[in-house]
């Protein structure tokens, strides 16, 4: 199997924990490598690390760690202030252009944007260029679909959802580009949303009043990892993994208050109890899945929507019937509780590794 960044990355942080382990056994006396056999391993680890950076552009020390993370920050704040000035350009000036001349620079700005990504990435091994440069071609792309719907008065659709996503998965794969992979699948999250919305008898619009047509979806892109490996593309797993979480928590956590948007032939009383106990049953079974599966994620976000399942439970049954400090002290009580609970299951983790 070849080599990924993300394996290299693991390699060359290996590497430096080795070599400060060993510092600390030669200082404690409980190690004593010859200066021959430091020599060879210090050879043989550098021409390693020079092929990695060569091949993968890694950070090999802490320091161009800490520069690689300013990096991705500048990255999408300047990204960021590239599509906003995009979007003020069109909106300041669009109007002293000629239909023809609209379509043409609506053209021009989305090949021309997607064209630059292409050479950018050729010649950035960092990646930090070409993914700014991606995330502006998909902005120059939705607004292409809907400024030329505009023009032309076409009934709103959506359809357009979908080249949307098509183009933001595009480029995320090409520029392993994450921020772009979340558009791309919050686009086709919400396509299936309205379809399912429209096939159930309701005008597509309407899909935000049923938050169960997110569920199908959000199933669908947490197992989809299960089957397709995304080994290649660092943290895009986990990114599927969390963007299904969110899909199927968040409407459990709106029909677990309002039960009027469900589907389901019940009252709503009968539809917010249930989501409240399936809320809390799917939270439970994400963070042990997470824990055992080593899904740092899936457990954090199975944590998280525990959290506020039972806080609003909390408030429900005791906010207007106990005094406030016997409130924060059941509060705080709950939370010892989950500490325990979260340390045996730590423990019982840390066994079953030995």
């Amino acid at each position: 199997m070849p080599l990924t960044r993300d394996q290299a990355q693991h390699r060359a942080d290996d590497i430096q924990a080795f070599y400060r382990e060993v510092q600390r056994l030669h200082e404690e006396q409980a190690l004593a490598l010859g200066n021959e056999q430091l020599q060879h391993l210090q050879l043989h680890h550098q021409d390693l690390l020079a092929q990695y950076r060569s091949r993968f552009d890694i950070d090999h020390t802490q320091q161009s760690k800490r520069l690689s993370l300013s990096m991705r920050i500048v990255s999408l704040l300047g990204a960021l202030a590239l599509v906003a000035s995009l979007l003020f350009f069109f909106y300041q000036f669009w109007g002293l252009f000629s239909e023809a001349a609209q379509v043409a620079i609506l053209i021009g700005f989305s090949l021309g944007s997607l064209l630059l990504t292409f050479v950018i990435r050729q010649r950035d091994p960092s990646g930090y260029f070409s993914k700014l440069a991606a995330l502006l071609a998909f902005a120059c792309f939705v607004l292409n679909i809907s400024l030329l719907g505009q023009i032309f008065n076409i009934t709103p659709s959506d359809k357009a959802l979908l080249p949307w996503a098509a183009l933001a998965l595009l480029l995320a794969y090409s520029c392993n580009a994450r921020l772009l992979l979340i558009a791309g699948l919050a686009c086709l999250l919400a396509y299936s949303a309205t379809r399912l919305c429209a096939w159930s008898g309701f005008y597509w619009l309407d899909a935000g009043e049923h938050p169960e047509n997110l569920l199908p979806g959000g199933l669908l892109a947490f197992l989809l990892p299960l089957f397709v490996s995304q080994v290649r593309f660092s943290g895009f797993a986990a990114t599927y993994r969390v963007m299904g979480l969110l899909a199927l928590f968040v409407p459990m956590l709106v029909l677990a208050n309002w039960g009027h948007g469900s589907y389901l032939p019940f009252s709503a009383d009968s539809i917010e109890n249930g989501y409240q106990l399936l809320g809390f049953a799917a939270a439970a079974l994400a963070i042990w899945l997470g824990t055992r599966r080593d899904w740092v994620e899936v457990a954090l976000t199975g944590q998280l929507f525990f959290i506020v399942f039972l806080g609003i439970k909390m408030v429900d049954w005791w906010w207007d019937v106990l005094p406030k400090y016997l409130f924060f002290l059941l509060l705080g009580l709950v939370a010892v509780l989950s500490l325990l609970v979260l340390g045996r299951m730590r423990r019982s983790h840390k066994g079953a590794d030995a």
